[in-house]
């Protein structure tokens, strides 16, 4: 189906040839139409364009009201002020509209594709192999994941990359130990669980790191390990590979448990790039883009300095040969542009690492890898918080691992489904307690803005009242409830009915998805989506308040406002699902 114009893109036809036919040089000018709380919409744009014709603006909005097409479409428009127009949609063009997108069988409710899509390649959720996940690699996921969902669904060619930890001098103290202990990772059972699998990681980093700390010997053994697995020694690679394999085993659990898709193609770790940090050195030093100073190559830049007023490098290749994360970032990006055809690079990362990137992006660009083709970004975001505004931790000081915080969401938000559960079963209660805790978890991420701390409350995400993912699943349970007590009278618009006040508030936000879906995903801004979402839920509620839905007057009205319901669940449920949060039949 082809996608639904919005009542506030018609409007905006309309006054734009109002305009235009009025006075000829506002041909492409902007009526700058707004919602406006006097009237639906208010239009404040003739001001600008009455002073630079040297004209009088409430003749000028005079004018171009008397050259407005009507139609079907507004109800009544007027000036307002000293050259405003205020505009009032007819409650048939709202039922229309709306009955248009309830017509769309894609699910899409009629909201269009971007006009002209790229390829976006997102880097986001990187573990470390051999680590457990904490709560800091929560934001990457959550909004990485989010953001995906939003440009894909606007038609933009995503490609993923999950950039783990999977390289370094660790890992020669690791297969060293792995090496000298070779029963440490063997399992009971054929199929380990990712819970097991981190925990004997875990327990053979710890020993592995008393033993390189204490014994000399070992830690000269695992450094020559180090220079094996960079020159690709079989053996060496191969005890790697495993401890790769056993990470990814946890990994996917916790993505799993975190309601994401994360797929084998698409972790491409640090590891991945090393067949190209030489030459990545090579062309940055040929170029001059990169200089030696003391050894290392390094990339210097006229307005980054220190404290002390000296200019602070990117160092690229230390001077003892070895490479550091710059090699391989700028590696990733002569990858991803030239390799993968990106037209934009986005880097969700933690904000605390926006130096390091603006370097990066700034090397690359000087080396011609970065181009008014292509866009690099990194969406910066803040820090989780306790309740007392510090960074999250335990009790004894340490980080909060993100399986332990989950769980005890899902618990949390299974305690309020069995309390209001009426007709569930307790495998349901479960499986709603799951879909309610993950959610609360990822839309207080999401309903923040990414670059702001935010604190992680788990009593205020599993309330019922609030801009909580609970209350809008609340919202989708209680029309879906609506709809099965209708029994056999079905959802059908009818544009000939008058509508009362909540109803075209409700309306009217119904029909500006779209234009919420595009700013999110323009902006890389879940949050804008999450605050839309609250507002229709909320606009929902008044609605169920003042406008009685199966005891309504007529028959019509009866179908009408079921109407209303069931293009408002299906907002909710389309909005939710972009922000990767699932919307339960029952509560």
């Amino acid at each position: 189906m082809a996608s639904v114009t919005s009542l506030t893109d018609s409007v905006q036809q309309r006054l734009a040839s109002a305009l235009s036919a009025t006075l000829p040089e506002a041909v492409d000018a902007d009526p700058l139409l707004r919602r406006s709380d006097r009237a639906d919409y208010q239009a404040n744009g003739i001001l600008a364009l009455a002073k630079k014709a040297k004209a009088n603006p409430r003749e000028l909005a005079a004018q171009v009201v008397a050259r407005v097409e009507s139609g079907d479409l507004i109800k009544d428009i007027e000036v307002s002020g000293p050259g405003f127009l205020n505009i009032t949609i007819s409650d048939s063009a709202i039922t229309a509209t709306l009955a248009e997108r309830y017509a769309d069988d894609t699910g899409r409710l009629g909201v269009p594709y971007a006009a002209a899509p790229g390829t976006t390649v997102i880097d986001y959720a990187q573990p470390n192999v051999a680590k457990e996940m904490h709560v800091g690699h929560l934001r990457s996921a959550v909004i990485g994941d989010a953001v995906v969902q939003l440009l894909e669904f606007t038609g933009e060619n995503v490609v993923r990359r999950h950039h783990i930890g999977d390289w370094g001098t660790q890992f020669g103290m690791l297969i060293q130990y792995l090496d000298e202990h070779p029963h440490e990772l063997d399992h009971k059972d054929a199929q380990v669980s990712g819970e097991e699998a981190m925990s004997n990681l875990d327990r053979l980093y710890k020993a592995a790191r008393r033993l390189f700390d204490s014994d000399e010997e070992f830690k000269t053994r695992a450094r020559r390990r180090v220079v094996d697995l960079q020159a690709g020694d079989p053996h060496t690679l191969a005890v790697w590979q495993r401890f790769v394999d056993e990470s990814k085993i946890y990994f996917f659990s916790v993505f799993e448990k975190l309601d994401m898709e994360v797929r084998d193609a698409d972790i491409v770790g640090e590891s991945g790039y090393n067949d190209m940090l030489a030459e990545t050195c090579r062309l940055l030093e040929e170029s001059g883009v990169a200089v030696r100073s003391e050894g290392a190559l390094c990339v210097f830049f006229d307005d980054i300095k220190g404290p002390d007023g000296n200019p602070v490098p990117l160092i690229v290749q230390k001077s003892d040969g070895g490479y550091g994360y710059a090699a391989t970032d700028l590696s990733a990006i002569r990858d991803r542009v030239f390799q993968l055809k990106a037209s934009t690079l986005l880097y969700v990362v933690d904000a605390r690492q926006a130096l390091h990137f603006r370097m990066v992006f700034e090397t690359a660009r000087k080396a011609g890898w970065l181009n008014d083709d292509v866009t690099a970004v990194q969406l910066a975001f803040g820090t989780v918080l306790g309740k007392d505004g510090k960074p999250f931790k335990t009790r004894a000081g340490e980080t909060v691992r993100l399986v332990d915080l989950l769980d005890e969401a899902i618990e949390r938000a299974s305690a309020v489904v069995r309390e209001k559960a009426q007709d569930l079963s307790e495998e349901e209660i479960a499986e709603r307690g799951t879909q309610v805790g993950i959610g609360a978890v990822k839309y207080a991420d999401l309903s923040t803005s990414a670059n702001r701390d935010y604190k992680f409350d788990l009593d205020q995400m599993v309330s019922l009242n609030g801009d909580t993912s609970v209350y809008l699943q609340y919202a989708y349970a209680r029309i879906r409830s609506i709809l099965r007590k209708a029994g056999e009278v079905r959802p059908a618009a009818h544009p000939e009915l008058a509508l009362a006040d909540a109803e075209r508030a409700l309306g009217l936000h119904l029909d500006s998805f779209a234009e919420a879906v595009a700013e999110a995903a323009g902006e890389y801004a879940p949050h804008k989506l999450a605050s839309y979402l609250y507002q229709l839920a909320s606009l929902y509620t008044t609605f169920y308040d003042k406008c009685p839905v199966l005891r309504a007057e007529t028959p019509e009205q009866v179908q009408n406002r079921l109407f209303l319901c069931d293009v408002t669940a299906r907002t909710l449920h389309r909005g939710m699902a972009l922000l990767g949060i699932r919307t339960p039949e029952k509560l």
